[in-house]
């Protein structure tokens, strides 16, 4: 009788192991669909933000038209737009305000149950018409927190048990974040990176499944050319290590001081928590507006911005005023309430920091510093890196993008000291105290 035992425990264990490669299969196979679902929606929404944005412009060329009575009415749209996109959060998914990558990370920690279907429409709506106004807010939020959610919902639909339905709702995700900026290898790598911080290898096997499909699909709706576009750069040499080191130290410092804005400004509009989420949300998309009536270039998220400073075509005085107004647009956009990322506001200021750092190089070590682009190119993933504290995803998501894969060395460097400053300083990463943030309401 006891020789059976362990012949047994052989065959339970083999069942178990078949049990899992089954449920592996299934997610694969599911993973596919996530992926190209949330990369339809991305795409679309990507799409509809760009008709918001020439919307805007057209809007405001007719109120320029009109004089005074034109700006009073420009403003007032801009207040009322963001108002109902505030209205929508509370009244209908006050998860989907904000980015939505904090309430994720809580959602697969099992800190909060999924949100409801309803943050879909809300998230979608609600982005669109913040960002379409002007606030400085990126795309990737809604798309990763829609992507998440829908992928929730698919497995839901399929019967899912909850450990298969976490594994999709993560690299829903993913696929979220690969669509909004044409990065399918930095959304696998932010979930792993950041979402779950561990490597899982039913996770990474769904998430690259999801990233591929989303990109297949959206890539049918979007194209195939990277979001930004950089002439082509020399491979930096040896000596030129310590000035990238030193780029990192700056962008650390300006990470920390840039997480101290953000919070500052979103405590301050919780002190004013007996006004209505609307009127705070209306009062900011008023101020957004009178800043859209005179310089239109400066509002949204960010992209042209961003693709100005990697053409290096910027004045150097230029760069620092829309650097320093930037700085505090983010802060005070994100402090609305209404659904929008963080990621492309920080790529614009790595870009302007690091082209500001680079010209300044320029002139006192030529030999070292003879192309400023590169210095935006590698502070958009030195500034990335120092407010999320993330830096495989801030170095692959900004080579993806740019389609630059000459800078990585550098980009490493300065990931490396921008990494370490905050660290040192005691700062915690922006996502983590916007999470704990959320988990106190």
């Amino acid at each position: 009788m006891p020789e059976d035992v362990p012949a047994n425990r052989e065959s339970e264990l083999n069942a178990k192991s078949a049990e899992r490669q089954g449920s592996l299969v299934v997610l694969a196979l599911l993973s596919l669909i996530v992926g190209a679902a949330s990369g339809l929606l991305g795409a679309i929404f990507r799409l509809a933000l760009e008709q918001a944005d020439r919307f805007r412009d057209a809007v405001l060329a007719w109120a320029h038209g009109q004089e005074l009575v034109g700006l009073l009415l420009f403003i007032g749209v801009s207040a009322a737009a963001t108002g109902v996109a505030a209205r929508l959060v509370r009244r209908h998914s006050p998860q989907a305000a904000g980015s939505g990558i904090p309430h994720v990370e809580a959602v697969l920690n099992g800190e909060l149950p999924p949100a409801s279907f309803r943050l879909i429409p809300v998230k979608f709506f609600g982005g669109l018409l913040a960002i379409g106004t002007g606030l400085a807010l990126g795309r990737e939020g809604p798309s990763v927190q829609m992507g998440a959610s829908l992928a929730h919902l698919l497995g839901v639909v399929f019967r899912r048990n909850w450990p298969d339905s976490r594994v999709l709702l993560a690299a829903g995700a993913g696929a979220g974040l690969a669509t909004a900026f044409n990065a399918p290898i930095a959304g696998a790598v932010f979930v792993l990176e950041e979402l779950v911080r561990r490597f899982d290898t039913r996770i990474t096997i769904t998430t690259l499944g999801a990233s591929a499909g989303a990109i297949a699909v959206a890539r049918v709706l979007l194209g195939v050319a990277p979001d930004f576009h950089v002439e082509p750069l020399p491979h930096p040499g040896l000596g030129t290590v310590p000035i990238y080191l030193a780029l990192g130290v700056v962008a650390g410092l300006l990470g920390v001081a840039y997480n101290h804005t953000l919070l500052g400004t979103l405590a301050a509009a919780e002190r004013l928590r007996r006004w209505p989420v609307e009127l705070r949300a209306g009062l900011i998309g008023a101020a957004v507006g009178l800043l859209a009536w005179f310089a239109p270039d400066l509002v949204g998220g960010g992209d042209a911005i961003t693709q100005r400073m990697l053409a290096g075509s910027e004045a150097l005085v230029t760069v620092a005023f829309v650097f320093i107004l930037r700085f505090g647009l983010g802060a005070l956009s994100y402090a609305a309430g209404t659904p929008g990322g963080l990621f492309a506001p920080m790529l614009v200021l790595g870009s302007q920091s690091g082209l500001l750092f680079g010209t300044l190089c320029k002139y006192w070590f030529p030999s070292v510093a003879s192309h400023p682009t590169a210095f935006a190119v590698v502070g958009m993933a030195a500034f990335f890196t120092a407010v999320v504290r993330a830096p495989v995803t801030g170095i692959v998501l900004v080579a993806e993008m740019t389609d630059n894969f000459t800078l990585l060395l550098p980009m490493l460097g300065a990931c490396f000291a921008a990494m370490l400053v905050p660290t040192l300083l005691g700062n915690a990463p922006i996502y983590e105290t916007l999470r704990r943030r959320t988990l106190q309401r």
